[in-house]
């Protein structure tokens, strides 16, 4: 297994809601850094950091991990991926996760998981992760990432809208109670389990395992309808017909970091560790 799939960490310098995040203290260490050694311990042949910024690679390699400069005119972390993989010289079949920089919580169990989903089904050509969502608050958040799966297990649809749409159990609901707070106990919308006749709420892992020839595909296509739509990139392949294998998630995965706030909570759990 050792050397059956690669992890590209791609981290960006320059971001909006949290300036110089990858090299944001995490329990000691640059939140890149970490998010590294989680890759490096999720059984992978190689893990490459791929960044835009020169200090990035700096504190990288001076941790021990390999680190990639890519261009700086990327629309995604996706691109940055496959420039990695192109400048190596990675086969066609390779398998590459794609471990975003700022998840410095990821657990590796997870990140093997999800390479594992292409590697022992050779008609998968990517796959992701979810999670159950029990607080009705992250129901409605658009922030949160929703997915809807079929029997086969591959993506239906990605949405930051509460999908799928419980229409009598919502109804039933008073207004409020749409935006914040637990599911409820007791009442339409349980708190466990499924809504009937739907299934449960599941809420997306940004994770993502590629064969490289549909992650080189992914990149050339323009962003599609749906994409532009909902602003989530995964969109493309379904809009291009490419499915996505989605599996729950092995492990509990923390929200990852976007704000100062997401840092403090970060940092707080670390300190209870």
């Amino acid at each position: 297994m050792s050397d059956a799939f690669k992890v590209v960490v791609p981290a960006r310098y320059a971001s909006t809601r949290l300036p110089g995040k990858p090299l944001a203290d995490v329990g000691g260490m640059p939140m890149v850094v970490r998010v590294a050694a989680r890759a490096a311990e999720s059984g992978c042949g190689d893990v490459v950091v791929a960044t835009d910024d020169e200090r990035v690679r700096q504190a990288v390699e001076d941790a021990g991990f390999r680190a990639r400069m890519t261009r700086t005119d990327h629309r995604s972390g996706s691109d940055r991926v496959m420039e990695v993989a192109e400048a190596l010289g990675w086969p066609d079949d390779a398998v590459v996760v794609n471990v975003q920089g700022d998840e410095p919580l990821i657990p590796p169990e997870v990140i093997r998981q999800v390479a594992e989903l292409l590697l022992y089904d050779p008609d998968a050509r990517v796959a992701t992760l979810s999670c159950p969502i029990h607080d009705l608050a992250e129901v409605f958040d658009p922030n949160v990432v929703k997915v809807v799966s079929g029997a086969d297990g591959f993506a239906l649809y990605f949405s930051r809208a509460p999908i799928p749409y419980a229409r009598d159990a919502f109804a039933a609901l008073p207004a409020g109670e749409r935006q914040a707070g637990p599911v409820p106990q007791h009442g339409p919308v349980p708190q466990h389990g499924p809504v009937p006749g739907l299934g449960p709420w599941q809420r997306h892992v940004g994770i993502y395992a590629y064969r490289l020839a549909a992650l080189r595909e992914f990149v050339a296509a323009p962003p599609g309808r749906l994409e532009v739509l909902e602003s989530l990139e995964q969109l493309r392949l379904l809009e291009a017909g490419v499915r996505i294998r989605v599996a729950a998630a092995a492990a509990d995965v923390p929200a990852g970091v976007d704000t100062p706030a997401d840092l403090d909570r970060v940092r707080q759990r670390l300190e209870r560790a």
